[in-house]
């Protein structure tokens, strides 16, 4: 389940749906696009308050993972990289559900809110689509 975990978090790269690092991740916050931060497991103390600091007040979930700074970076080809965020929540809730997997108590609860925050969106862009395939097409009428 850990090469499978990082193998997705591979995918994520190439499909730019994370954003790894700390700069490219406190954009991701501010601009509200981050749907799931990542903190590496042996990311100092001062890295964890930073991107607390930068998550306060957002509805990003921050997951610990259960891995290291080194791990996480070889599978996002970047340097060494203590922090990341996901920007795609079918990616945020695929990856929570992996890490289930791995540690069912302590990323259950998690992972769930994670579905739930996935099948909300699919819901409303569902929702639009049919909004938008019922609107009038055509040319209007004149009255002439």
């Amino acid at each position: 389940m850990r090469k499978k975990a990082l193998s997705l978090l591979g995918l994520m790269r190439r499909a730019r749906a994370i954003e790894p690092g700390e700069m490219s991740t406190g954009a991701a916050i501010k601009a509200g696009k981050a749907k799931l931060l990542l903190l590496a497991a042996d990311a100092s103390d001062n890295a964890r308050r930073r991107l607390e600091s930068l998550a306060y007040g957002r509805r990003a979930l921050t997951l610990p993972l259960p891995f290291t700074k080194e791990e996480l970076a070889g599978c996002l080809g970047t340097g060494e990289c203590a922090m990341a965020a996901v920007t795609d929540p079918g990616f945020a809730a695929a990856l929570a559900e992996l890490l289930e997997q791995l540690e069912p108590e302590r990323y259950a609860e998690a992972a769930e809110e994670l579905r739930r925050r996935r099948d909300k969106a699919l819901r409303r862009k569902r929702e639009t689509e049919e909004q938008r395939s019922r609107k009038r097409t055509g040319k209007r009428r004149t009255n002439g």
